[in-house]
């Protein structure tokens, strides 16, 4: 049965180059690659392929900006993953330019493409950002999908990042209440594994520092680790699961990054990793089976080691180690 034709938003980034993968080992034939004009998508041309298959990856190069460029890259597609959200390395400058608008009206182009050539399902990427930081989630409880970040919280600690992800996130929903527009959104937290693309992501320059002796606890951006093959599958299990809805927290258990810090120093002895002495998530109560909303349709997770094994190889193989 032909798979049908979708599109990827933000699809050269380190998850969606991932999805686009996990699409084209799944059958997907037709995919549009939506990309931020001028970057560059040659690994995306580049991904092994099904030897009996005509697979059609086309790019289209769309600001989150440009609704014209956005429908464009939505026309004729059945669903639409949308990845895109601006993460930076460094602090911002100007957050709002840089982060939250073009987080929230991107997000809000694409289910205007959406709804105007009939979507079925959009998958939107969220994040663990959107559940926390909630200082006023209830102790001794693991966080789970009724989680919000607390917006008021991370303007007083000047925590961009979270405020974009929240509020597109609740635009979405907003959105979808309004004018019906199938939506589900999932939680990645700390996403690892080998990187498709040539450039380092935020998530996997979490490792790399502690690698490289950084103390910072990631206190207010920890709930735990999940592989980015994993997270790649759970997007595609979301869009062919039509009882699926709602939020999808995406993480391979919850734990205190002062524990995932010591299991790389265990794993890479070799690494002068710090050592925390105290808990780094004050209060964070830990859950192996967090994602169970997932784990319910049918995920498996890949072990954290794993996960930091290839991270650190891939590292190692692209010369940022």
């Amino acid at each position: 049965m032909a798979k049908e034709t979708v599109c990827v938003t933000g699809a050269n980034g380190f998850i969606g180059s991932w999805i686009i993968r996990t699409l084209l080992d799944n059958g997907y034939t037709k995919i549009h690659a939506s990309i931020y004009p001028g970057s560059d998508p040659a690994h995306l041309l580049k991904l092994p392929r099904p030897d009996d298959t005509n697979t059609e990856i086309k790019i289209f190069e769309a600001d989150l900006l440009d609704p014209d460029a956005i429908a464009r890259a939505v026309d004729g597609c059945a669903g639409v993953f949308h990845v895109a959200s601006p993460c930076t390395l460094d602090p911002p400058e100007d957050p709002e330019k840089e982060l939250v608008e073009p987080a929230v009206k991107g997000t809000i182009n694409v289910l205007l493409a959406a709804n105007r050539f009939n979507v079925r399902r959009v998958v939107i990427t969220s994040s663990i950002s959107a559940l926390v930081p909630n200082p006023n989630w209830p102790e001794g409880k693991p966080v789970d999908e009724s989680s919000w970040t607390d917006l008021d919280y991370c303007k007083s600690m000047q925590k961009w990042y979270p405020i974009s992800k929240t509020l597109a996130e609740k635009a979405a929903w907003e959105f979808s209440e309004k004018h019906g527009t199938n939506v589900v959104t999932i939680h990645p937290s700390t996403c690892l594994g080998p990187l498709l693309q040539p450039s380092l992501n935020a998530s996997c320059a979490v490792l790399l520092q502690l690698l490289q002796g950084s103390t910072e606890t990631q206190e207010y951006h920890w709930l735990g680790v999940v592989h980015v093959r994993d997270v790649a599958k759970a997007h595609v299990m979301l869009f062919e699961t039509p009882e699926a809805s709602g939020r999808f927290l995406c993480s391979n258990g919850i734990y205190q990054f002062s524990q995932f810090a010591a299991l790389v120093s265990k794993l890479f002895p070799e690494f002068d990793v710090h050592r925390f002495d105290k808990e780094t998530q004050p209060g964070l109560t830990p859950c192996k089976d967090a994602a169970k909303r997932l784990i319910e349709l049918g995920m498996v997770f890949t072990p954290v080691e794993d996960a930091v094994k290839e991270t650190v190889q891939i590292l190692r193989d692209k010369g940022f180690l």
